[in-house]
């Protein structure tokens, strides 16, 4: 990556708070309160601040200094709260912390990110991943001042490449590349589910290596691309690739128990939950995000995901190549949007910040686990009890 332009230091301790831990373990012991806040008003000057920073000097990372300078510069009242001191010193992660460096770098640098000129290739296009999908300014500066593409989007990239090469692979063998669905070997790979072999629980997550043909493939893997590299590059390959996996087990789990005579195949349910959630988090911060030609862009999306949502219908109910078992299900598409809109969407509306602080992330993490309980017990219990007539196995 090229060099950026000189920041200032607000804006260089922005860049950097991600990755700051404020105090090292060893200095963990916390000043009394009477020492530092003697007249018991919840705040601390920022001279007593600046004289403790001092003290502790020797304890701390130059960096770290630098920064814990910057949050004194950006209180222009000359107070710091000291319950935010008092994490410091405990080595935890503040998010109150966070906000007041980002405070002191807007009212240092009202400058957009847009506005920056002389900016090389690679410069450019980390600006335009961060308007594409960060909604705040303030966070756009912080991502394009940190982003060091180290590590790259290895996860994204990864599995598209996988599927890329599962699928010429299966062409090959079966000598068909369109609606490779319909030939009557197609099934008897081991990466499908199929109904009659759900006990080989592997079968739930590998089914998006197989694709019912190259017009599957090519939208997944666009979409993937498009959508699932930028989001990876600013949210990072746990959190995304955590939407994307949770996203293609609710799939099959979900055809699993509403279309249980029907196999499945294809990325669908990540790439669904991963552009659901993209497109749920433009709408819900529509005058934040600055892309271009959003509504347009965002028409073109939706019409894609549903002439390929058509297509798996239309594909499910046409006459089975491979009676009496039908074609893929296209269930696992609402299992994938039911995730995104749910999980993602709280994923990506906290970049930078620790979900676990998220209430919210919680309520749908139990409701996710309680779908997932429901569907495990489903597919021990449901079948036998409603006795119903499976396809025999591939």
């Amino acid at each position: 990556m090229g060099e950026h332009p000189s920041p200032g230091p607000a804006v260089a301790a922005c860049a950097e708070a991600e990755r700051i831990e404020e105090l090292e373990p060893e200095a963990e012991e916390r000043p009394p309160a009477e020492d530092c806040d003697p007249g018991n008003t919840g705040f601390i000057s920022t001279g007593k601040f600046r004289s403790l920073l001092d003290s502790h000097s020797s304890k701390l990372d130059p960096h770290k200094r630098e920064v814990l300078l910057a949050l004194a510069d950006s209180h222009a009242n000359g107070q710091i709260c000291y319950q935010d001191f008092v994490n410091l010193m405990s080595n935890k992660r503040s998010n109150s912390f966070r906000q007041a460096i980002l405070q002191g770098n807007r009212r240092l640098c009202s400058k957009a990110l847009l506005e920056e000129k002389g900016l090389n290739l690679s410069q450019r296009l980390i600006r335009h991943v961060a308007y594409e999908t960060l909604p705040r300014e303030i966070d756009r500066k912080w991502y394009y001042d940190s982003y060091t593409c180290c590590p790259p989007p290895w996860f994204m990239i990864t599995v598209t490449l996988l599927e890329v090469a599962f699928f010429l692979y299966n062409g090959v063998s079966l000598g068909q590349f369109v609606l490779q669905v319909t030939h009557p070997r197609y099934l008897k790979n081991s990466l499908v589910y199929h109904p009659q072999l759900r006990a080989q629980a592997w079968r739930y997550l590998t089914y998006i290596f197989m694709h019912a043909g190259i017009e599957h493939l090519g939208l997944n893997v666009v979409l993937q691309l498009l959508v699932g590299v930028p989001l990876e590059m600013v949210h990072g390959a746990t959190r995304i690739g955590l939407v994307y996996v949770a996203g293609v087990v609710a799939g099959s789990l979900a055809v699993s128990v509403a279309d249980m005579t029907a196999p499945v195949v294809g990325s669908s349910g990540g790439v669904y939950a991963l552009v659901s959630a993209h497109l749920a988090n433009i709408v819900m911060n529509w005058s934040g995000m600055k892309c271009q030609f959003k509504l347009l862009r965002m028409a073109v999306a939706l019409i894609c995901m549903s002439m390929e949502f058509g297509r798996a219908v239309w594909l499910r109910f046409h006459p089975s190549a491979y009676p009496p078992c039908p074609h893929p299900s296209f269930v696992a598409h609402l299992g994938g949007v039911a995730v995104g809109i749910t999980l993602g969407v709280v994923v990506l509306r906290n970049y930078e910040q620790r979900l676990q602080d998220q209430s919210l992330w919680w309520i749908f993490v139990a409701m996710y686990t309680v779908f997932v309980l429901f569907a495990v017990f489903w597919n021990i219990f449901a079948y036998t009890l409603l006795d119903l007539k499976l396809p025999p196995p591939p």
